[in-house]
């Protein structure tokens, strides 16, 4: 029994050390293309006002893109979102936790509680906008 925890806690720990890699790799692409778009017009576009660009067109991106789904395909793409919604969560408390850190600011604490409530918030909807679309499809009588 003790083999397969320390088995199971030794997965868990190379797959946050995964993970961390992969943050800190998107993070270093993000880096090197503001980067480029900052030197590829000899820095006339700062690489805030270009992340801020790549976030607008996220933002509209994602717009169309839900708005589009048809309503049978809306209770999986819920389920999906309330799964995101709960990494996010999982972020936020660690976020929140940080006190017991040294290195834990309270505006880290802050953002984190926000980011806790309102991952809460999607998640509790997103149950019951997914009940009341399956009730839909039930037989009444």
């Amino acid at each position: 029994m003790t083999d397969s925890l320390d088995q199971t806690v030794a997965k868990l720990q190379a797959a946050a050390e995964a993970a961390e890699k992969a943050a800190h790799s998107a993070q270093t692409y993000a880096d090197q293309l503001a980067a480029a778009a900052s030197a590829g017009t000899g820095g006339a576009i700062d690489p805030f006002v270009f992340r801020l660009a790549i976030f607008a067109l996220a933002v509209f991106v994602g717009y169309y893109v839900v708005w589009s789904v048809t309503p049978a395909l809306h209770t999986p793409l819920m389920s999906v979102t309330n799964a995101i919604s709960s990494v996010i969560v999982v972020g936020a408390l660690l976020s929140v936790g940080v006190a017991a850190i040294d290195s834990g600011s309270a505006f880290a604490r802050i953002v984190g509680f926000i980011a806790l409530i309102l991952a809460s918030v999607n998640i509790f909807g997103g149950f019951m906008v997914t009940e009341r679309m399956l009730a839909m499809y039930k037989k009444k009588g």
